[in-house]
C-alpha cells in the first residue's frame, strides 16, 4: 500500500529489519490517508516522515506483485533492433501482457553505466501486466552499437531517446532512469516539445556523466586532481586497455556491485555476467574512456526547473556514488518542498540500482504513482 499524499518523503525499512508485532488496531498519525489498514500484519514499510506526519504501513497480501523475473536468454531473444540516425543500430526490447495497455501511457526504461536492458529483468514481467514496456540499451551498451570514436556526452544520449519514442513507441510514454539513466531522461524531458514525455521516475539520478559533475562535494574536491590525471591515464590507449580488462574480471564486477547494493543478494552471477558480457564487444573500450573521460553534461539542478511533468524521484539510502548527503541527493530531497509536481521516497536498505537492489520496495511505490497517473 502507499500513501496517497504525493509530496511527502518516507523512509522505507527493509522487511526482514522488523520484528513481529501485533497491535490492537491499526494506527495512522498525521494526514496520510489508506485505502485499507490490516490488523495483525507484519509491519512492511516501518515508521516513516514527511511533513511531519508518522506512518505505519502493513503488507496488504492481495496487492502483492504477480510479475515473474525475466530470464537474460528470453529478454535477448525477443529482442529488436532500431536504426538511430540511420547508422547506429540500437538494441530495445519491448513487453505487454495486457489489453488495457493500449489505453495507458507507455513505459521506457533506461539503464545506468555498464548496465543494459536485462538490467530490468526483475522489473519487466511486472510493470507489462499493465503497461507497454520498452527498454532500450544506450549507444555505448548493452547490445547496442558500440562506434570507434563515438564522441559519448549525456545530451547525445537524450536525444537517443527523444528519437526512439518519437520513431518507435509514438504515443505519450513514462520515462523511468536509473543513474545516467535518470539523468539523460531528465534532459530528454526538458527538451521534448511534442508531448512525448508523460512522466518521469528517476531511480538515485547521477549528478552527471562522470564524477567531475559533482564539484560541490567536498569528497570529490578532495579527489579532483586524482580524477584529472585517471582521465589524462585513461587517453593513453596501453594504459586504458590495462585498466579496463582489469575492471571488467568477474571478480572485481562482483566487489563493485556488491558495494553499491544494500541487498547483497541480488549480486548473483547472472548480474555480473549482464555487467561483463558487453564489456567484450569491440569498441567497448573506447566507449569507457569517452565516457569517463568525457564532458559531464548539464547538472540536474539547472533541468528539474523546466520541467512541469509529474515526477517520482525513488532513492536508494546505501548509495556509495550519489548519497543522500551529497549536492545531487541534497538538491532532489529539497525538491518535494518546492515543486508539487515532485514526489519523493527513500528507500532504506538500497543502494544505487534500487530497481533491482530491492524491485518489490520499488513496485510497491511506483505503481501506485503510474495508476494515480493514468487517472489525471
Amino acid at each position: 500500500m502507499a500513501a496517497t499524499s504525493l509530496h511527502d518523503v518516507v523512509r522505507l525499512r527493509p522487511l526482514h529489519s522488523l520484528q513481529q508485532t501485533k497491535e490492537k488496531g491499526p494506527r495512522v498519525r498525521g494526514r496520510l490517508a489508506f485505502p485499507q489498514l490490516y490488523r495483525y500484519k507484519r509491519p512492511l514499510l516501518g515508521l516513516g516522515y514527511g511533513n511531519r506526519s508518522f506512518i505505519t504501513c502493513y503488507r496488504d497480501q492481495s496487492t502483492e506483485s504477480g510479475g515473474s523475473v525475466l530470464g537474460v536468454s528470453d529478454i535477448k531473444e525477443k529482442c529488436n533492433k532500431w536504426q538511430w540516425k540511420g547508422q547506429y543500430s540500437i538494441n530495445y526490447f519491448v513487453s505487454s501482457s495486457s489489453s488495457k495497455a493500449e489505453s495507458k501511457s507507455s513505459l521506457l526504461l533506461v539503464h545506468g553505466f555498464g548496465a543494459s536492458i536485462p538490467h530490468w529483468r526483475r522489473n519487466i514481467g511486472t510493470l507489462s501486466q499493465d503497461y507497454s514496456v520498452y527498454a532500450v540499451d544506450l549507444l555505448g551498451f548493452g547490445a547496442s552499437d558500440k562506434p570507434q570514436g563515438f564522441p559519448y556526452t549525456m545530451e547525445a544520449w537524450a536525444q537517443l531517446i527523444l528519437d526512439f519514442l518519437n520513431e518507435v513507441v509514438q504515443k505519450p510514454t513514462v520515462l523511468i532512469g536509473n543513474s545516467v539513466g535518470s539523468l539523460a531522461c531528465v534532459i530528454a524531458a526538458s527538451e521534448s516539445s511534442q508531448n512525448l514525455v508523460r512522466g518521469l521516475v528517476l531511480l538515485n539520478c547521477a549528478g552527471g556523466m562522470n564524477n567531475k559533475a559533482v564539484v560541490d562535494d567536498w569528497r570529490i574536491k578532495l579527489l579532483l586532481p586524482l580524477l584529472w590525471l585517471f582521465d589524462f591515464l585513461l587517453k593513453q590507449r596501453g594504459i586504458a586497455t590495462v585498466v579496463f580488462e582489469r575492471a571488467k574480471q568477474r571478480d572485481n564486477l562482483r566487489n563493485i556491485l556488491l558495494s553499491v547494493y544494500g541487498n547483497k543478494e541480488s549480486v548473483d552471477d547472472e548480474l555480473v555476467e549482464i555487467i561483463n558480457g558487453p564489456t567484450n564487444d569491440e569498441g567497448a573500450l573506447d566507449a569507457f574512456v569517452s565516457i569517463i573521460t568525457g564532458p559531464p553534461g548539464p547538472n540536474p539542478a539547472q533541468l528539474m526547473p523546466r520541467i512541469n511533468l509529474p515526477v517520482l524521484v525513488l532513492w536508494g539510502d546505501q548509495d556509495p556514488f550519489t548519497p543522500l548527503d551529497g549536492p545531487v541527493g541534497k538538491y532532489f530531497s529539497s525538491l518535494p518542498s518546492q515543486s508539487s509536481n515532485v514526489s519523493l521516497f527513500v528507500l532504506e536498505g538500497v543502494g544505487h540500482c534500487p530497481h533491482d537492489d530491492k524491485p518489490d520496495l520499488v513496485h510497491e511505490k511506483l505503481l501506485p504513482w503510474l495508476a494515480q497517473l493514468a487517472a489525471l
